[in-house]
């Protein structure tokens, strides 16, 4: 078995979508945590991982250049992790498929976590 981060991405305007009412927050809530449960149950979860915030900011390059978000060139944000072990790739793909992030427009970006023997 192999560790694999799982990285949830979605743009501003999904994840007011899916946690814009106190209704709407409540079933998101319950399918990520039937979902985590799931993960669980069969072994598969490493690390539950946790929920970013959207504020931050990117330290980069030589100079130490401090910058506020976005952290990418995309209207993706990373809004949160989980580590979970698989098999393989394919495996930890089809593990991703069930995260609830994909039934609005988030997209689940799967990882595997190298060994560098520190």
């Amino acid at each position: 078995m192999s560790d694999f981060v799982l990285l949830f991405r979605s743009s501003e305007a999904g994840r007011r979508e899916a946690l814009g009412t106190p209704e709407r927050a409540q079933k998101s809530l319950q399918a990520w945590k039937a979902w985590i449960q799931g993960l669980e149950a069969k072994g598969h979860l490493r690390s539950r991982g946790n929920a970013l915030d959207t504020s931050g900011g990117v330290v980069r390059g030589k100079k130490r250049t401090v910058t506020d978000g976005p952290f990418a060139e995309s209207k993706d944000i990373v809004l949160g992790f989980n580590v979970i072990s698989a098999r393989d790739l394919a495996e930890a793909m089809e593990l991703a498929r069930g995260c609830p992030i994909l039934e609005g427009d988030g997209a689940v970006e799967v990882r595997p976590v190298m060994d560098v023997g520190v």
